[in-house]
């Protein structure tokens, strides 16, 4: 996993290309989601082996990159990713956005930061829509879709059960 991509925003934050030592960064940052609930529909924890798998199915890289954001002093405090929206080659077109920050950094920007990197990403690389699956009651990443332009075009109700209560789950996409 070659570090290809670098960007600095101007809050200093710097967003590249997620290494293998930052696997384990990534598995606590989605773990955190995991346990938090309303952002994730796992379940259960996932093992660094789940999380390195999952980074691998983002072939290639080029077009479908995982990347991490670090702050100003190195850490890494989220990471993000583009995926492939469906296999089938017609939709090569359409890819998947979706972004986890550690629940220490929430609000302070990275949110935003990555989010921008990927849609940046998805059109120097001539995709044309982007789309984002999020629970619908999850206020902060509803209001960066807003932000960012993406239109709400579906609503699956009660979609997931996380054990407690049924979530609805809603559809976004932007066009590039």
């Amino acid at each position: 996993m070659a570090n290809e991509r670098q960007r600095t925003s101007a809050n200093g934050f710097i967003i590249r290309d997620a290494t293998d030592d930052d696997l384990q960064a990534i598995t606590d940052i989605y773990n955190q989601a995991v346990i938090a609930g309303g952002s994730t529909a796992d379940l259960e924890p996932r093992t660094l082996g789940q999380r390195r798998e999952w980074v691998k199915a983002h072939a290639p890289r080029t077009y479908y990159p995982v990347v991490v954001i670090e702050d100003g002093a190195g850490h890494i405090v989220g990471f993000g990713s583009l995926s492939r929206f469906h296999p089938r080659e017609a939709y090569d077109g359409v890819v998947e956005l979706s972004y986890y920050i550690a629940s220490s950094a929430q609000h302070h920007g990275y949110g935003t930061a990555m989010v921008s990197w990927l849609l940046d990403a998805a059109k120097h690389h001539s995709r044309r829509i982007a789309t984002a699956l999020i629970f619908a009651d999850n206020v902060g990443s509803v209001a960066l879709m807003h932000h960012f332009g993406f239109t709400r075009f579906g609503l699956l109700p009660r979609a997931c059960y996380d054990g407690k209560r049924y979530l609805d789950m809603s559809y976004w996409c932007k066009e590039l």
